[in-house]
Formats: C-alpha cells, structure tokens, sequence
C-alpha cells in the first residue's frame, strides 16, 4: 500500500470500494482510477499499442498515453478512458485493455521479438501482397491483433443531452490565471462560465501541499466565485473544440445515475457554449525523455508525481530517481523528499541554480550533473536505471522514476481557428500565435510558468476581457493575498525563469539535449555515436521509437505531416499530447533544422475524444430525425397496421387482418385490390401549388413534356431532369385553372423538388412570374384503387358525379366536404382503375372513415406500402430503385414522352452520345422460369455460360411475388444490345449466395392495353 496516513485533498470519511479486472480495490471520495490503483500498489496497468510491452501511469491527466482502461459492463462498456481523468465512484468497474490472456501474462508481447519487421509504415511494405487481393487476407487478422479497448454491444441505457449556453466570458482552464481571470471579470459585471476538465477546481495548485499559501489563495478565490450569482464554475467539463462566431463544444460528464439539477440524470451532455469573448487559461503539458525503456511501468512524469503525492496523498515510489533537464523536476524531488523518499537526481544541465542545489543538500538529495539516463531495466516494473555521466556509467536502483523535459504550452485550442502557434527561443516552446479580436490567453499557455505570474496575468487579460464585453463595474477586489507571500510558499516559484537564470537576471540556456539540432549527428548519425540499443519511445500510446522517426527521416518522410501518418504518431487516443515536441526536435535534428522552421502539426477538434452518445444526445432512433405522421396514423394503428419508416414519414407497412407476417399480409391485400378494392393512405406524397401568369411555361421548361395546352381539369404525368440529363423524378401535375398547377411528387423527392424549382426560379429565370409554394401539410391524401372504386366513390360521396363522363382517366374533380375543400383525381399507380382523393388535413381522417364505411359492402379494406410497390411492378411503373440517380429517359422507357421536344431542364446534356450508348442499360420486366426459385433485388444478369464475374450486363432493382401469374416477377436494368424479349438470364447475388435463371419479358406485366385503367 503506498496511500499515506494524512495529508491530500481525499475525503477519508467516504471510503469506495470498486474492481479493477475483477479485483476488489478501496479507495477514497476524491481519488482518480489512477491514484486509487498506485495507492493499492498497482502499477501495471495496461499493453502497449503495437509490442504490448507492459506499461504503468505516466501522467495525471488527459494527457495520459499509457493507462487505458475499459470502464462499465454490458451497454454501460466504455473502451479507451485514461484511468487518470476517471473520478473514482462507489461500484466502479474497471479493465486492463489490449491484453490476452491476461495483464501479466500477454501472448502477443511476442511482436517485440518481431519489432525489426514492425517498424515505421510496417502495413504499407508488408501486407500489400503477394496479390491484389493479399490485403483481404491479412485484413481479418491484423483487425483482431490492433486496436485498443472493445466496446459494449448491448444497447446504452444511460441517456445523453444536448444543450445550449450563454455567457460573455469563457475562462477555459481554473488554474491559477483562469480563477483569476474569472473573478475579475466577475467583479465587473460580466456573465462569466470557467469550464474544468478536472472534478476539482484549481489547476497546478492542487499538486502543491494543501496547507500553503497557494491553497489559501484557491479556497479563498473559489468562495468568492461561488458567491457571485453571475459566475457559474463548470467541472467535470471539457472543452473539445473551439468553432466560430466563439462557440465552444464542451462535453458534461455524470455518472450513471447522478442527478445534476441542471441536466437531471443524463450521463454525459454536450453543450454549445456561446460567449462574447473567450480567455484561454489552459496550463502546460510537461515533456518526457527519451531513453531506452523508456516505457516502464514506474517512469512517470515528474508533475505526476507531485500531483499523486500532494493531491491524493499516494507515494508513486519509494527509491526515486529524478530526470530532469530543467529546475521544474525539483520541487517534486524536495516534497518526495519531505515525504521520506529517497531521491537522486540525474540533471543534464551544468551549473543547475544553486538555490535548487542548496536546497537539495540541506534535504540530503544526491544531485548528479551533466548525467543523462540512458537506459532503464526492469521487466513489468521498472527496477534500476544506467546513468552517463562525464566519468562514465551508474547504475542506480529505484522503483520509480520521474522524467521532465520542460513544458509545451497546451496551445490545441487556440489553434482550432486556425492560428498558427509561434515558436518562443527564450522557452524552446510553442505559444498561441496572434488571437482573433476578442480571444484572450493568460498563464501556462503564454509561456508564463509563475504562480505568482500567472494570477496577476489573469488579473489582467480577465478585466481586458469584461472591457471588450462593455462591463464597467470595475471596483476594488474583494479577496487578494500578498503574492510574495504565495511565491515564499512555492519552490517552483523562487526562480525567474523555467530553465533558471544568470546572476544577472536573464534567461539561462539548457544544455544540449540529445534530441536537439546540433547533437543530431551524435544521436542519429550512427550506431557507435550513440544511437539507442533497445526501444526509446517518443510516442508510448502508438509505440513509435526513436529508430522510426529515423527510418522515416532516410525513407523521405520529411514533413511534420507525413511523418505523423507514415509512423502513426501522435495518431492515439491522447493525439500526441507528450510526444509532438519531442518529435519535431528529433525531425528538425535530423534535417538539420531549428523546430520553427520544422513546424507543428494542425490541432484540430476534439481537444479528447468525445463518445457518440453524447454527440448524439437524445438524436437516437425516431429521435434521431423528426419522423412525421399522416392525419390518419391513430387509426392505422388502432386497426392492426405494422407501421414502417419511410424517409421522414410513418407509414402502414402492412395490416395484421390481412395476414401474420409481410409475405402474407401483401399479398392478399394484392389480390383485393385486383379483385375488389383497396384504400391506401398517400399523405406523404409532395405536394406542391404552383400559381402565376408563367406558370405553364414554367412548367414546360422544368419538365421533359409539355404542360402548357393541358386542359383546366385534366392531369398529366410528367418526368424531371436534372442538369446532366439524368432523371430527377416523376409525379403527376393536375391544371386547377389558366394559372394555376397542382404537382404532385414522390414521397422521398417532395423536398428535393420544392427546392429544386425554387433555386432555378431564383437562378435561371428570375424573370419568370410564378409562385411555388408547398401544400404537403394542407391535404390528407388517400387512393382508392379497384374494381369497384367507382362504386365506393360514389356511395361515399352521393352529391358527386363520378362517372366515366365525368370524371375520365387522368380528370379532376373539385367539390366540398363539410365545408372544407375536396380534389378528385382519377389517376393510378397499381394499374386499376383508382381515385386520389385530397381533403384538408383537419378532415382527413373522417374522409377515410366514411370510404371505409361506405366500401364495406363492395370489400374495401386498407393495404399498405409493401402491396403498393408490388402493385406497382406488375404494372411496370417506375419508382425510386429504378429512379436511382443513375438513369435516363431512354434507360426508362421513357424518351416517347419528351419526343423531340427542347428547353427543358437536362434536354441538351441528356442527348450526350455516352446516354445512348448500346451497352447502356435499358428498363426491361424478368420472370423467374425455376420452379421453388424467386428472383432477389440487387442480383447480377448474366447471360447464360458467360463466367460470373463483375458486374454483368444488367442489375435487378425490384421483385415481387404475382399472385395474378403465380410466378415471381421484377424490373431490372439491362444492356440494350442484349435485352431481346425471350431471352434467358443468370440472376446471382453475391452476398445471398444465390443463383437462378430469369426471362426477359415486357416490363408491362398486366394489362398492358390499360383497360382497367380506363374501365
């Protein structure tokens, strides 16, 4: 156990019991998975990427390459979480993760012996053949060995939400300059919202002894805030991207089962947080070496190292060796030290400032100088380290070491307008480049690394920030402290500098690191210069070592940007967060080049990964778009009807009084529209009223045949084309007057087409009076298809004369129900004799009752979509499968209704020599001729003894079973100068494994004189 007696931020009082691969563990309120499992001695805590060597914690937060847990079970199983950002709860459930068998024991740890073969862009030299198809092959097993955590398969109980905010100043980050900022914008007046990724609000300040002036300052600060009621403090947040017009995307996290009295019981929200300016207060990332095994478990960071001792009262070790090439490494070392652990510091540096080395003898601190660690060893736990030293070699024992290779500014956010950070020589680091009007930066980020520094930083950008917003509020602060007196408190602040200073006061150089541009030829020139022996990581999450960046320098991957693809770095779950710079300074050696001119990477969003549940909020299943219902969806589902999903629209599928299943239930609601009568709700139709002088021209130019002599009263089908010649859709249009049009479209298409006429009215002719205005939501829509429609029709309606005279195929009829206006169309899709009738949306379901009733004495029942497409291919009408996008007019069987007609939309493209080509497809009807055999939708056509290969000649794009000829029928799209009526083809589809021979035939199925039409 390594959790000591006192001290930390924990809360001892609650003690919390949770497993970790399926070992029951205690831990505290206020505990990290990260801490709680060092605080139980674990220290092995995950495989890596590639090798699956062991690894162990590295970090302390987001920026955790190593410990990836998988957290929950069933559908609550969430892969790849840093076990140093998971707040530990009562009931946890954690794993260990890219493993098998087991932690300990991983067979694929094998790959390390293969590592000469799984360098650098290993994928792209090794599995691209013998063949074409090799990948194929290797595909399967390459999937099974990569990747990290798996997730659940169940579905998620938990619910997320989405919401949106509002504020005038955005403080991202509540350190000591985000507080800062966040009060003095506060006490002007300005809506002010701090976002905290952490659980705990403070930043670098919970890392240092909890009695201090630092903590003083912070309990003080957070008090005030919480009594501002303008200033809200949001934990448990982080800020994923940064967008335009300052919109923030941040994601909330709960746990399950936690009530927030903002968001109730969701378990994760995403929120879009609108603010008039934005202060970035985002901290610093500290930067690891690189040695060999480097990736022990039990190297960390030396930051982590403070933070799991001050904050969580955990000792990570305790025989430590500090590597450090800066003085930030020491005031780890001297609490570590306080704490009773013994220490030997390894500096690379020269003359470290002598009030770190005094303060290092007067805590009996060994303090080697010009020593760098040039390998560790150790097998799941690191045991001892090789130390170079200007008199040779030592080897030290230690059970934990803490690296520090200064600090990179976390500039991610900043840079997702697309800033570009800038390279700072006095700090050998990258800060936020010139920010937007309105955009603020203050503390870490800037490269001010001083408590002291920081807080009056924030002071000031904070009050710069509720200026910009027009607060005017500006009175004394209510709560301050002596900042000397915070400094005095703080061994990280009695320098002037990162890196130390001279006795003159400016900055001191770091000596030559091994991964800088003028020890590049020592490092990477050759072996006996010293390149490394074993694996030096720069990347841990993606396993790429020193060796690579190398291979890729000599195989001409050069770039920042292809050297992040070609080895993968920086591609993990952490993004590179402490590998970049690394990487650059080891490029720009190689190239002989300063890191500036080398460049970064881009940053984009997300900051960290973000689950889709959240993302999606409640945008799931119907909620995942709006779904929309006919006025008479109550009564289709009140009478048995299997609702089905089409586009946008609830529509019947089919009836359960027609049968028990689909295959039943259609085809008998088939055979009562052919024998009898059918009524079939077509609300969903677009429907669209076209009015103005112009509009028969209009309509002329928009559709392939004319319009303009069609007869007031009188319908007509039509065909669209799209620029290219290709057909958009088709529909029926009825003439309600000399100006007046009423279109009608296909269900999927009504949109599509209203915006299609809009843009070409607003576009193309601007000149044209014409009004188009959509009517889908004005009128219910019903068809009554059959026999004996007429005679419903006119038991329903026994005012109307619905005789052949009066209403003839294609007519229109106008009259009144209640009131309330009621169309007539005689018009049909199933190739019976039918009416559509439209009545206002607020009758519509008592116009469908009185068909109903009016019909039962004649056998009228109700019959859904699956019957209506069914209907519809022994018709041989087209619809969406063969409308694909993809055909034309010709392909169709179509081109007689254009004729030799020009000015409309697609005439001159749809003409191009390729559309008539003779091996393009043409719209022809197959009958299966195999008994106990059916035809499938989307099978291949070959012709009979042709090998079965590619594409064929033809596709089918819609079958059915014909009860009428007692055989299964469809419509496919066949080669011209093949499809010759009689012939036999060769259906297979790939997928089902099927296979069945079909004739070619008419694609007119029934009736193919239209005398049931025109009955």
């Amino acid at each position: 156990m390594r959790r000591l007696h006192e001290g930390g931020r924990i809360d001892r009082s609650q003690r919390i019991e949770f497993t970790f691969d399926s070992k029951a563990l205690t831990g505290y309120r206020g505990d990290t998975l990260a801490s709680a499992l060092l605080a139980n001695g674990i220290g092995l805590v995950g495989r890596s990427f590639k090798y699956h060597r062991p690894r162990g914690i590295y970090s302390a937060g987001p920026e955790e390459p190593n410990a990836l847990v998988t957290m929950g079970t069933a559908g609550r199983r969430e892969p790849n979480l840093p076990a140093t950002t998971v707040e530990l709860a009562d009931g946890l459930v954690a794993e260990s993760q890219n493993r098998w068998p087991s932690l300990k024991f991983d067979i694929q740890s094998v790959n390390g012996l293969f590592a000469p073969f799984l360098s650098a862009g290993f994928y792209y030299k090794t599995f691209m053949g013998p063949t074409r198809r090799a990948w194929m092959f290797y595909e399967h097993f390459i999937r099974n060995a990569a990747g990290l955590g798996r997730a659940g398969e169940e579905p998620d109980p938990d619910r997320y939400e989405v919401r949106n905010l509002f504020a005038d100043v955005a403080v991202i980050g509540a350190g000591p300059a985000g507080l800062s900022a966040a009060l003095a914008a506060g006490e002007a007046g300005a809506r002010v919202v701090i976002v905290e990724q952490d659980f705990l609000a403070g930043g670098t300040l919970l890392s240092k002894p909890a009695d201090g002036q630092a903590s003083a300052w912070l309990s003080g600060t957070l008090a005030r805030l919480a009594s501002m009621p303008n200033v809200s403090v949001m934990t448990r947040t982080t800020v994923f991207g940064v967008y335009d017009s300052n919109v923030l995307g941040l994601v909330e996290r709960h746990g399950s089962g936690t009530i927030d009295p903002e968001i109730g019981s969701a378990r994760q929200m995403v929120a879009l947080l609108r603010a008039r300016t934005i202060v970035y207060a985002t901290g610093s990332i500290e930067r690891p070496l690189t040695f060999d095994n480097n990736d022990r478990p039990g190297i960390m960071l030396a930051s982590a190292a403070r933070i799991y001792l001050n904050r969580f009262a955990v000792l990570a070790g305790t025989r430590v060796v500090v590597a450090t090439d800066n003085d930030s490494a020491y005031p780890s070392a001297f609490d570590l030290a306080a704490a009773g652990v013994e220490i030997n510091i390894v500096d690379s540096r020269a003359e470290p400032m002598p009030v770190l080395l005094e303060q290092s003898r007067r805590l009996g601190i060994a303090v080697r100088r010009k020593s760098l660690i040039s390998n560790a060893s150790g097998g799941q736990a690191v045991r001892a380290v090789t130390v170079s030293e200007p008199g040779g070699t030592v080897t030290l024992e230690c059970d934990l070491v803490v690296v520090s290779g200064g600090w990179s500014p976390t500039v991610h956010l900043t840079s997702h307008l697309c800033e570009r950070p800038v390279y700072r020589e006095d700090i050998d680091a990258f800060v936020p480049g010139k920010l937007r009007a309105g955009h603020f930066a203050a503390g870490a980020v800037t490269g001010g690394f001083i408590t002291a520094g920081a807080i009056e930083e924030g002071r000031r950008v904070g009050t710069e920030a509720a200026t910009f917003c027009g607060a005017t509020n500006f009175a004394q602060p209510s709560f301050s402290l002596n900042l000397a007196e915070i400094n005095a408190g703080n061994n990280d602040s009695r320098h002037a500098h990162l890196f130390g200073a001279a006795k003159d006061g400016s900055p001191s150089r770091r000596p030559e690191h091994p991964l800088s541009r003028r020890s590049a030829e020592r490092w990477f020139g050759n072996r006996k210069a010293g390149l490394p022996k074993d694996k030096a990581f720069i990347d841990l999450q993606m396993d790429v070592t020193v060796g690579d960046i190398v291979l890729a320098h000599r195989e001409g991957y050069e770039s920042v940007e292809h050297l992040k693809r070609y080895t993968t770095l920086g591609m993990g779950t952490d993004q590179g967060k402490t590998s970049n710079f690394r990487a650059l300074s080891a490029m720009a050696g190689l190239r002989g080049m300063t890191v500036p001119e080398i460049g970064t990477t881009t940053f984009r969003p997300p900051y960290t990964p973000v689950a889709v549940g959240a993302l999606a909020g409640r945008s799931q299943r119907h909620h995942y778009k709006p779904f929309r219902r006919t006025p008479m969806h109550d009564w289709h589902v009140a009478n048995g009807a299997q609702m089905l999903e089409t586009g946008v629209w609830m529509r019947p599928w089919f009836y359960f009084a027609s049968g028990r299943n689909v295959d039943e239930a259609y085809l008998a609601e088939m055979r009562m529209v052919r024998e009898a009568a059918g009524l079939m709700d077509i609300s969903t139709l677009g429907k669209i009223d076209v009015q103005g002088p112009d509009a028969a021209e209009f309509l002329d130019r928009v559709y392939v045949n004319a319009f303009s002599k069609l007869p007031i009263g009188r319908a007509r089908y039509g065909v669209m084309l799209r620029d290219d010649g290709i057909v958009f859709d088709d529909g029926t249009t009825t003439r309600l007057g000399e100006r007046h049009f009423f279109m009608t479209t296909s269900t999927a298409k009504g949109p599509d087409v209203l915006s299609r006429l809009e843009f070409l009215l607003d576009t193309a002719w601007p000149d044209l009076r014409v009004s188009v205005t959509s009517v889908t939501d004005e009128w219910a829509a019903m068809s009554v298809a059959g026999p004996k429609s007429r005679d419903i029709l006119a038991a329903a309606f026994t005012n109307l004369d619905v005789s052949n005279k009066a209403l003839p195929h294609m007519g229109q009829l106008e009259a009144n129900y209640r009131n309330r206006p009621l169309r007539i169309i005689r018009l049909s899709f199933s190739g019976e004799r039918a009416y559509e009738i439209y009545a206002g949306a607020s009758v519509g379901k008592e116009v469908w009752c009185r068909l109903i009733e009016a019909g039962v004495p004649f056998g009228l029942k109700p019959y859904g979509v699956e019957a209506l497409g069914a209907l519809r291919v022994e018709k041989g009408h087209v619809a969406g499968p063969e409308i694909d996008g993809r055909t034309t007019l010709d392909d169709l069987g179509l081109s007689r209704i254009a004729g030799k007609r020009n000015g409309y939309v697609g005439a001159v493209l749809g003409r191009r020599e390729a559309l008539s080509d003779p091996a393009r497809p043409r719209l022809v009807g197959l009958q299966c001729v195999e008994p106990g055999k059916r035809l499938s939708g989307g099978a291949i056509l070959f012709r009979p003894g042709e090998p079965m290969q590619g594409h064929g000649l033809g596709r089918i794009t819609s079958v059915t079973y014909s009860p009428t000829l007692d055989a299964w029928v469809g419509l496919g799209l066949f080669a011209r100068n093949a499809a010759e009526e009689g012939s036999d083809m060769v259906a297979t589809h790939p997928i089902k494994g099927e296979t069945v021979r079909a004739r070619i035939v008419s694609p007119m199925f029934l009736d193919s004189k239209g005398e049931r039409l025109h009955g």
